[in-house]
């Protein structure tokens, strides 16, 4: 599965200005209650950290996986958020720990940002993160007829663009794909659904990862929407949601398109949460039991 190719990895310079503690130093204020949650192992579940799955022209790219000890496992693929710009893959450490504990494989993923690599090159990275845990399924004691992809912030913005575009060669790397990226539902924590929206604030940020504002790359933000590739392909999503409804710009439009072609979706709502809530007590326990009833439903039940 690994290779043993050397080469001189190019030192990227990463921006850490999205942490755990960061987000918790920005939200104790107003919600004083919320305690950081920490990674926690469990018995029934074998942890692999740094795994090559990419070999990039100057380094390579990892990830981490968590595998239940049952035979065959539904998958789960987590993808940090961090606004495309900055964030770590361990910051879904913890949840993607519980949700093996469940009878789930779960990888969390690291992905360019958007300093190093624009706009689509993050959505070839976790394509490829899927296509490399499916070609070493039996390693991972993972079905691959059953793979979920779950997403925080801008990670959901982006796990639902994948999760929409399923066989859509455009949105594959070089156009082609040996091995399926096709994932079979939809986990999206308060991220949004389209750039250019009435219920969307976003701007600088989202500029930097898509190669230039909305004025001057009108179709790279309407192409990087998951709201343009809804269709009766899509698969089962789950919306969890803060209070903040700039996160969910175009989920109710979405809803509408599913609810069209009777494709299950489901939407929860914490009324009064931060943005990052899945980091947080009190609400990781709750994040945790929607996250899995719905996976329940759609996949091990499937």
């Amino acid at each position: 599965m690994c290779s043993s190719t050397v080469f001189a990895v190019q030192e990227i310079k990463k921006d850490t200005s999205y942490t755990v503690n960061s987000s918790f130093l920005k939200y104790k204020k107003k919600f004083p209650a919320i305690e950081i949650v920490k990674p926690k192992q469990f018995n029934n579940v074998t942890e692999k950290a740094t795994i090559k799955y990419k070999t990039l022209e100057n380094r390579n790219l990892y990830l981490d996986a968590f595998i239940n000890d049952s035979d065959k496992n539904p998958a789960v693929i987590l993808v940090h958020g961090g606004g495309w710009k900055s964030g770590n893959k361990s910051h879904m450490k913890p949840l993607a720990q519980v949700l093996a504990s469940k009878g789930y494989s779960c990888f969390v993923i690291e992905y360019r940002l958007s300093d190093e690599a624009k706009y689509p090159a993050a959505i070839f990275d976790v394509k490829k993160a899927i296509q490399f845990i499916k070609e070493n399924a039996k390693e991972f004691h993972v079905d691959s007829t059953k793979i979920a992809i779950l997403g925080a912030s801008s990670g959901a913005q982006m796990a639902t663009l994948i999760g929409t575009t399923n066989n859509n060669l455009k949105f594959e790397e070089n156009h082609q794909n040996q091995v399926s990226s096709t994932v079979n539902a939809i986990i999206n924590l308060d991220g949004i659904l389209a750039f250019k929206h009435p219920e969307s604030k976003e701007g600088k940020v989202a500029s930097l990862w898509l190669g230039g504002t909305f004025n001057e790359k009108p179709t790279v933000w309407q192409e990087a929407s998951a709201l343009t590739h809804v269709d009766e392909k899509t698969p089962p999503i789950l919306f969890i949601n803060s209070q903040y409804e700039r996160f969910h710009a175009g989920r109710d439009d979405m809803i509408k398109i599913l609810d069209k072609y009777n494709i299950y979706n489901q939407e929860e709502t914490f009324p009064n949460s931060p943005h990052t809530f899945w980091l947080f007590h009190p609400y990781f326990n709750k994040t945790v039991h929607y996250i899995t009833k719905f996976l329940d439903k759609t996949l091990k039940n499937k």
